[in-house]
This record gives C-alpha cells, structure tokens and sequence, in this order.
C-alpha cells in the first residue's frame, strides 16, 4: 500500500527546493494574468509606428469601420437603419467642429473624425443653423443700410429664409453625390483611388460649412473690405479642408483629372460663399420714390427727399 510521501508530486517538491534556495525567485499564480512591462511592450512597436497612426487615423480606423458596417445591418426602410446615422453625442460633434475650423496640415479628416461613426446629425443642423443665421443677418443687414432714411420702411424679407434653404442644403447633398459618383466611377478606371462612401462626404461637406456661420453674423458690418476679407478667411479654412481630405483620393490619378477635381471642388465651394454674399448682403441701393402730398387744390406736390 502507498504511503503518503509516494502521493506527493514530484513537481511541488522541486518547486518547493527552489524556493527554499532562492526566496526571492518571481513566481506566478494561474489565477493572475501575466502582465508584459511596459517598456517591452514599446520596444514590440515599430519607431514611429504610433505617430503615423496618429497622423493617418489609421490604428484604428480599419477596425471601427467594420465594426461600423456590422452595426448598419437593419434595413433600408426601417427606423432603426436611419437612426444610426444620428447615433453621435455632443462631444464627437465638437471634436469635429473644431477639426473643421482649425485644419492641421497632413491630417485626414475622414479617418481622423468621421470614418469611426459618420452622422447627418451635426451636418443637418450647421445647415439649418446657417440657413436661418445668413437669412436674419441679411435683413438685419439691410436694415442697417437704409436706416435713417425717411422714405424707407423695414420690412422682412421671409423669402430670404426658403432661398438659403435651398441653396445651402442643395449644395451639401447634390455637390457630394456628384463628387461620389466621380470618385466611384474613376475608381474603376484607376485601382490605386481611395474611395469615400457618400455618407462620408456629407458629413464632410456638412461640417466644412461651419465657419461660415460666424461669418455671416460678421457680414453684418457694412464694410466691404472687411466682408471680403472674412470671406476669404472662411473660405481659406473650409476649402483646406476639403482639399486636404479629397487630393489623397485622386492624387493617383491622372494628373490633369486630379488637379481639375480639387479645382471644381474649391470653385464651386469659392461660388456659394461669394454668392451668398453678394445675394443677401450686397444689395443694390433702392431709389425709393419720393412720397406724393396732395394739395387743397386738386393738385399734387412730388417733394423731394
């Protein structure tokens, strides 16, 4: 019969002796994960590696847009698919409201803010923000124009509102669906062409528009040196915008093409700022007739203002 020293494992006892030889031996429990030092856990990575990725927006980018594509699998024609696109809270909002003002040249705004959860949500409302902010600086500005002026009499110009509207929310649909189809269609033609989804050039076109709602309100000031500066500002920082995020799309292609697409972008961007402008604000001076008094006589007397 087996004695109680013969049930013993061989294994404990030299564990047990090497303990007893060297108390300060590191040892480690199944139930502890192990843990790797941190600066082992740098030396694994690449010199320059972490920067890049910072820069690119490329260390986690491949990873959330198919995360990204899982989670849009609802149908079309359900609530819950559209729902997604609305899916942002107020700080992902602002980051990229600020990425939209203060471009950092080298950085891509698609995979830097938009490619991890691309929403409608902050473009809906800058347009609609805009819409109303360039309808009530123009008649503010108007009426500062004509003020003082005895033959004038304010009245608002409600159809400046549905104007706006359609100029700025046809500009941010229909402009990034011909630029989608562009991209797409060269995209066949030339292998090596980053290709945006047309969700992704919404939301950049949506948030490039932010800085011409400050912008607006300032038009209110009547100085046309002072409006064309502002518009050349604005229009310097959204159109960076979009050119640093649209070149790396096309500047595989042939380069005449390349060079005339970010070309049309930055006209037809230049177009809608200097456009609005001269529409809402630069009014031409209205020649108000002079009123008409009629006199005792049967008569009337023009006078004269």
């Amino acid at each position: 019969m087996a004695t109680v020293d013969d049930l013993k494992f061989q294994e404990f006892d030299d564990a047990a002796n090497l303990l007893a030889a060297n108390p300060d031996a590191t040892t480690i429990s199944i139930d502890e994960p192990a843990e790797i030092p941190k600066n082992q856990h740098s030396r694994l990575q690449e010199p320059g590696r972490e920067e890049d990725d910072e820069l690119l927006g490329t260390d986690d980018s491949d990873k959330t847009e198919l995360l990204a594509g899982q989670k849009k699998s609802a149908p079309f024609w359900t609530f819950e698919y559209y729902q997604t696109f609305f899916d942002v809270d107020t700080y992902q909002v602002l980051d990229r409201i600020k990425g939209s003002v203060f471009p950092v040249p080298g950085k891509n705004f698609v995979r830097l803010y938009i490619r991890s959860n691309p929403d409608l949500y902050g473009p809906f409302w800058i347009c609609a923000t805009l819409v109303f902010t360039i309808a009530v600086s123009g008649n503010l500005s108007n009426f500062f124009i004509h003020l003082g002026k005895p033959t004038y009499h304010y009245v608002p110009e409600f159809r400046k509102v549905s104007i706006a509207a359609t100029t700025i929310y046809a500009y941010a649909w229909l402009v990034p669906l011909a630029l989608w189809g562009f991209l797409m269609w060269r995209n066949s033609k030339v292998m090596n062409i980053v290709s945006y989804s047309f969700l992704e050039i919404v939301c950049v076109y949506g948030y490039s528009l932010f800085i011409y709602i400050p912008t607006a309100i300032l038009w209110i000031i009547p100085q046309q040196v002072v409006r064309w500066v502002l518009v050349m500002f604005s229009l310097c920082l959204s159109g960076s915008v979009l050119v640093m995020t649209f070149w790396p799309a096309v500047r595989d292609d042939n380069r005449r093409i390349a060079l005339a697409t970010v070309g049309t972008i930055v006209l037809l961007h230049a177009l809608l700022a200097v456009g609005c402008l001269a529409y809402f604000f630069d009014a031409p001076e209205l020649d108000f007739p002079a009123p008409i008094i009629p006199a005792h006589n049967g008569t009337t007397v023009i006078t004269k203002s």
